[in-house]
This record gives structure tokens, C-alpha cells and sequence, in this order.
């Protein structure tokens, strides 16, 4: 089958701090979303990239394209309201029915050559993966009038991208309405019926969201 990637990268980088979206922010000298696209990139050379950006922010993409001399062949879809909307944007521009699309946060460069090739071979075989981790921490459940206690964490996972569908499934799950459960790809397709298939991830596939995670980035590199 045919490999796409639909790159999300919408945000505004609020709680990072600065002008600069952190999709763009240098790491070691490279912005985070060049080093995503690198990384699906070495998985397949093959691998169709499409890149989700708001449409403000567009041109300083095709500008940071030509000061690194960022040449990976790539299409922009806009992006939309929500995560729902631009990653239906991004899917508008997946042409195959017979193909997988991995959805991936934009600002997760450390997701490893393996993780990415299981969530794309178990997707071929059964429809949707993604990839999840432990939780290592001691989690608290909290009632709406304030009580709390202690879950098994042994129950729980942490999910991570990309998430691996393949087309034909994702564009009919993308067809219902939007709803404010669909909180990643995985919610979406599970709304429709399907199954969804976990792989282990990688610790480091971190998503970069404040300072502390861009110090956390230059010690990965």
C-alpha cells in the first residue's frame, strides 16, 4: 500500500512562550517540524507528506523551506477550526482509497523508525494503530464535587501519534460530525464502529509544548 502523512501543525505555541509558533522553533540548529517530516521520511521515501498549517502562517513555512534548503516534496492543507477540521483538510488532499495514512503531531520529532513501521504494518492488517505508553506515575481520580482517589494505573495508557488508519476508513469516519469527544483520530474512527489496534511507543516521542520540553529536545538530539 501507498504510505501518507498528515503533519498537524497548528498550533500557536502559547504556552511555550515567544512570536514564534513551536512548530518552527530551532532545535539544534533545525526547526521541530523539519525534523518530524525527516524522521516518516527515512521510514519511506516514498511516504506522501502533507503538511497542516493555518493559513497565516504559510508563507513563514515557505520562507524557513528556502533558509534551510528544505527540499522533502510536501503539499499544505489549511488548517481549520479544530484538530477534527484540519486533519479532515489534510485527508481532503489523499487522493487512494487502497492506502494508510498516519495523522502525527507536528511537534513530535522523536518518534522512532520502529514505532513508526509497526503503527503502519499493524494498520495494514487491521485497519487503525497507535501507538500508547505506560504510565509510570501514581494517577488520582477526581469527582466533580472535589473527592478523589487512586486508580489503577496499570489500566491506563498514554496515547501518542501517529495514528495509522487506513484510507478508505479514515475518510468514512471523518464524514460524521464533529463532536467535542473527538479528541485524536483514534476517538473519531472508534465513533464510527472500527477497532482501534495499540503498539508500543517510544518514551522519547514527546510532544513539544513548553520550555522545559524544548531543553528535554536538545538533550535527545
Amino acid at each position: 500500500m501507498n504510505t501518507y502523512l498528515i503533519a498537524v501543525a497548528g498550533g500557536k505555541g502559547l504556552r511555550m512562550g515567544g512570536d514564534i509558533p513551536k512548530q518552527f522553533l530551532p532545535i539544534k540548529g533545525k526547526p521541530v517540524l523539519m525534523r518530524t517530516l525527516e524522521a516518516f521520511y527515512a521510514y519511506d521515501k516514498a511516504i506522501h507528506l502533507i503538511v497542516v498549517l493555518p493559513v497565516d502562517q504559510q508563507d513563514y513555512w515557505k520562507h524557513l523551506c528556502q533558509e534551510y534548503a528544505f527540499t522533502l516534496p510536501h503539499q499544505i492543507a489549511d488548517g481549520g477550526k479544530t484538530r477534527f477540521h484540519s486533519v479532515k483538510n489534510g485527508l481532503a488532499l489523499v487522493e487512494e482509497e487502497d492506502a494508510l495514512v498516519g495523522v502525527h503531531d507536528g511537534v513530535r520529532p522523536f518518534v522512532s523508525l520502529d514505532v513508526i513501521a509497526e503503527c503502519y504494518r499493524v494498520a495494514e492488517r487491521k485497519g487503525a494503530a497507535i501507538p500508547v505508553i505506560d504510565v509510570v506515575e501514581t494517577v488520582r481520580w477526581i469527582s466533580e464535587d472535589g473527592e478523589s482517589e487512586t486508580v489503577p494505573r496499570d489500566r491506563y495508557k498514554l496515547v501518542q501519534t501517529p495514528q495509522v488508519f487506513r484510507a478508505s476508513l479514515l475518510k468514512q469516519a471523518y464524514a460524521q460530525p464533529y463532536t467535542s469527544a473527538f479528541t485524536d483520530d483514534a476517538s473519531v474512527v472508534e465513533a464510527f464502529g472500527h477497532r482501534v489496534e495499540l503498539v508500543k511507543g517510544n518514551r522519547e516521542n514527546i510532544k513539544l509544548t513548553t520550555p522545559f520540553d524544548l531543553k528535554l529536545a536538545e538533550m535527545l538530539i
